[in-house]
């Protein structure tokens, strides 16, 4: 018998189960067809190099039970790879001959890390941290190593050492740029946050090199370009790449991610979308395309598109948002920004609390914080408003108190 066709999601992460959750909860009662690769359940990724996998209650990160598919009649295939998309047929074909018709296709199919492009990358000791099997492992050789070696200054990198130095371990983290977050955060946070990572313990070698990772058996050393570190774990995150491949060799228009357009849907087949990791596309806060990593983007994709094949269709708008917790440090940020905007630096109520704003023509496009939530916040609820925030508004002012005095004056009128 053949299979009826409905909307096949291939991709378990967080984005693909915010389609199906916003699919049925819109009501949409056709079929409905995940293809994971992984045999876990779909899963938070973000616990997984925060604290997760040094738990002693184990790892607890499932997004849902698997009651929760078989109750809202969603098809869940865990472990079924899809090997191929034959958009002229609407189908998509596993590793295993299987084929699964569709109506509309969802690729959430997320992102891949970056090879450690060094020898010895492939020494016994040496991890890289994308899936919970991945974090396992980590968590495991994190019960004996005495010298950890992080490589990669970034969200990941910055993340697991604080995890190594909590459990004892002398740390290092060695980072090509000339600073850390060299992407995402600004110059003049990024080395408050430095300062702060280095009271911690953990040493940080920026502008550094790795040549080669030696060991017999297992790793001993990194050879970088101004030392030679001792190691007994490396762990590695150099940033990922999409996983556009599917999309690709199918004819798909690709360019660092499925190109989307402002609905998500693929420019090239109106019934394909992408969501997620793995999807480039116009936004508000953006100068043309842009492709987005973080659990708040795919979660707002993947709800957005699912709707609007529920029936309810709408442009993505969503406020870009990030956390990221570095052993005693939250660092937050809203809105994107670029390396031309202005910079002002805040203090907060209590050394541990800063704010850094950026504004581009005076006007306020991202906002970091450390240690500092309620700013935070308040910097999302006044940038998804459409009235502009100007440098001019906060002449000795936070964006805390800012949001209360416009919240006052909408109550009052």
């Amino acid at each position: 018998m053949t299979a009826r066709a409905g909307v096949v999601v291939v991709g378990g992460g967080q984005a693909g189960h915010s389609v199906v959750s916003a699919l049925r909860g819109a009501g949409h009662d056709g079929p409905v067809t995940v293809l994971a690769d992984e045999r876990h359940l779909p899963y938070q990724r973000p616990p997984l190099s925060k604290k997760a996998h040094t738990d002693p209650d184990g790892i607890q990160v499932a997004l849902v039970p698997e009651s929760f598919y078989r109750e809202r009649d969603i098809e869940l295939r865990l472990g079924d790879r899809v090997a191929a998309l034959d958009t002229a047929a609407q189908a998509v074909v596993t590793e295993s001959g299987t084929r699964v018709p569709y109506d509309h296709l969802v690729l959430a199919t997320g992102a891949r890390n970056r090879a450690l492009p060094v020898p010895g990358a492939d020494v016994p000791g040496v991890h890289a941290l994308r899936s919970l099997d991945d974090a396992v492992a980590i968590g495991k050789a994190l019960g004996t190593a005495g010298n950890v070696v992080v490589v990669g200054g970034g969200f990941i990198g910055l993340e697991l050492a604080q995890v190594a130095a909590a459990v004892g371990a002398q740390v290092t983290v060695v980072e090509l740029a000339g600073r850390l977050l060299s992407r995402a955060v600004s110059p003049q946070l990024q080395e408050h946050l430095r300062q702060r990572h280095e009271r911690g313990g953990v040493r940080i070698l920026t502008g550094t090199a790795v040549r080669a990772i030696e060991g017999t058996g297992r790793v001993e050393r990194v050879v970088t370009d101004r030392e030679v570190l001792t190691a007994d774990l490396v762990v590695y995150g150099i940033g990922a790449a999409p996983r556009d491949e599917l999309a690709r060799e199918a004819g798909l228009a690709v360019d660092d991610g499925v190109i989307v357009d402002e609905q998500l849907c693929s420019i090239t087949d109106a019934r394909i979308s992408a969501v997620g990791d793995c999807a480039r596309h116009p936004h508000p806060h953006a100068a043309g395309l842009v492709r987005l990593e973080s659990v708040q983007n795919a979660t707002d994709q993947g709800t957005l598109v699912g709707r609007r094949i529920a029936g309810s269709p709408a442009p993505y708008r969503s406020l870009p948002w990030f956390w990221s917790d570095q052993g005693a440090v939250k660092l937050q940020i809203a809105g994107l920004r670029t390396d031309t905007d202005e910079v002002l630096v805040v203090p907060g109520d209590s050394p541990e609390r800063l704010a850094a704003y950026s504004f581009r023509a005076g006007r306020l496009v991202a906002v970091e914080t450390l240690n500092w939530p309620a700013e935070h916040l308040a910097a999302r609820r006044l940038l998804e408003r459409t009235a502009p925030v100007f440098r001019s508004d906060l002449t000795g002012s936070t964006l805390g108190a800012l949001a209360r005095a416009r919240r006052s004056v909408e109550v009052r009128t």
